[in-house]
């Protein structure tokens, strides 16, 4: 797994580093990272660095210094390469000085033309949005062109300026914009929050990690870590000569009902594609559920399901008291369980909560956004990693927040991000795949915060992989899954 880290141990890393290294060190290492970056991205889109025009728009401080020196070396290789800047009494003076030698200019405002926009306004220190003057300057760039006429990339320096780096979190603005919208974020020494979770991470577009040294220097906990091919492969049950179908695990699926019997063929569907070697339905929806899979065993009742590894409770189950049974006879299940959809409305009776606190066994709560409002009272907000701990915490329960960054948070205070999302996942039932996928994964023995990550992470390209054969309806997302999935090693 990757990791992302707070504002404040990146810093405390830095002067830690710094201490061992000759001054200006650092952001030679990360100018030099920058300008490799930028010089690429150049060539990619044809003509490369020589006679290409930059423009670097230069905040004070460090970030402003990191965008001057990348800005001299792009001008060392041939480029024509301006800056406007955005507070030339507090500009970095080093970079300045070898911005002009190597020949760059200073300018005023915005030209008409740029081949390449580097962002440089403002770093990690960075908060509350983009302030005038450079608010104004953000609202023309869309108005620039490049040499075939298209809009110029932008190029964050280490973080979007004006995104809140510790959470994510996009403040609001009327009229002029709040952060930049790069297409690529080139950022130095670790992962931020902000470059992973919340709605500042699409503004951030493609990240590229330049290494200046930092990781041994980093202490204390991540913030978030972010999940990976190699660790859900890793994660994987791999199938032994000896095992059989109880051997795998058996996953029960209180789902559906006569009302909404799509939502149990949906969760079955993930379920069926995951590792267990059995799947028991109880429910209303035992005849749509058969005619779609014939292998699963199906009961009226929880009760009558008999024995499982897991259980996942709550997709299109309805909020009657027949429901509220049959979330009771789960939860007193010694078995891990997955809660999803109807199962979560059912908990905002308190006295349903309090058996989840009192529980042994693992349990997973997915919520959406309404969702966790009506468990917590308010929204998640901008801070979606403290909001999705704060309710695993009073839980007692891992919680997967449904959303394009989805985020898995556990009740020791650990924190997941899952980078494979896709708005092509917001339609009806594709939350009702991944809940049969997750109970699946728990009843193949996998950790709860394991399998909320890895089904998080394969429900998202699978996702991806819908969405490239025309618009995604949950049914394209279980159809996916077992081709993504096959590529995982046996």
């Amino acid at each position: 797994m990757r990791a992302a880290w707070r504002v404040a141990d990146v810093r405390a890393a830095e002067r830690a580093l710094m201490d061992t290294l000759p001054a200006g060190t650092l952001m030679r290492r990360a100018a030099g990272g920058l300008a490799g970056h930028c010089s690429r991205l150049l060539a990619e889109r044809g003509g490369g660095v020589y006679g290409a025009r930059v423009l670097l728009l230069v905040g004070s401080g460090d970030n402003g210094g990191d965008t001057l020196f990348a800005g001299a070396r792009l001008a060392g290789r041939g480029a024509a390469v301006s800056a406007v800047l955005l507070a030339s009494g507090r500009v970095h003076q080093g970079g300045l000085a070898a911005f002009r030698a190597a020949g760059g200019r200073v300018v005023d405002g915005l030209p008409d033309r740029a081949d390449l926009v580097l962002d440089g306004i403002v770093g990690i220190g960075g908060s509350g949005g983009l302030r005038e003057p450079a608010a104004r300057l953000v609202a023309g760039l869309p108005g620039l062109t490049g040499r075939s006429g298209d809009r110029p990339p932008v190029v964050a320096v280490d973080v979007p300026s004006g995104v809140e780096v510790d959470t994510g979190d996009v403040p609001r603005s009327v009229g002029l914009p709040s952060t930049v919208t790069a297409d690529l974020t080139v950022t130095f020494g670790c992962l931020k929050p902000a470059l992973v979770v919340g709605a500042a991470a699409p503004r951030a577009g493609q990240v590229e990690l330049v290494d200046i040294g930092l990781g041994p220097w980093l202490r204390g906990t991540a913030a978030v870590r972010i999940t990976e091919w190699s660790d859900v492969c890793d994660w994987w049950p791999r199938l032994g000569p000896e095992e059989e179908k109880y051997s795998r695990g058996v996953v029960g699926l209180a789902t559906g009902s006569a009302t909404y019997p799509g939502a149990a063929v949906l969760s079955v569907g993930g379920a069926v594609a995951g590792p267990t070697g059995m799947i028991r339905y109880a429910g209303g929806a035992r005849a749509e559920v058969l005619r779609r899979y014939p292998s699963v065993v199906a009961a009226e009742r929880v009760n009558d399901a008999g024995r499982v590894q897991s259980w996942v409770c709550g997709s299109g189950l309805g909020t009657d008291a027949t429901a509220a049974t049959e979330l009771r006879c789960v939860l007193a299940a010694p078995v891990p369980v997955v809660l999803d959809a109807d199962a979560l409305t059912l908990l905002v009776d308190g006295s349903m909560a309090e058996r989840l606190r009192d529980r042994d066994a693992p349990i997973v709560v997915t919520p959406h956004d309404r969702e966790y409002a009506r468990l917590c009272g308010e929204p998640p907000g901008g801070d979606r990693v403290g909001a999705a701990l704060q309710l695993a915490t009073w839980m007692n329960a891992v919680v997967l927040l449904k959303g394009d960054r989805t985020v898995i948070a556990t009740p020791d205070g650990r924190a997941f991000a899952n980078p494979t999302g896709t708005p092509a996942l917001a339609t009806g039932g594709t939350g009702d795949v991944l809940a049969g996928l997750l109970g699946s994964l728990l009843a193949a023995g996998l950790p709860a915060e394991r399998a909320a990550t890895a089904a998080a992470y394969l429900h998202g390209l699978a996702g991806q992989e819908a969405a490239r054969r025309g618009p995604v309806i949950a049914a394209d997302v279980v159809a996916a899954l077992r081709p993504v999935i096959a590529r995982l090693p046996r």
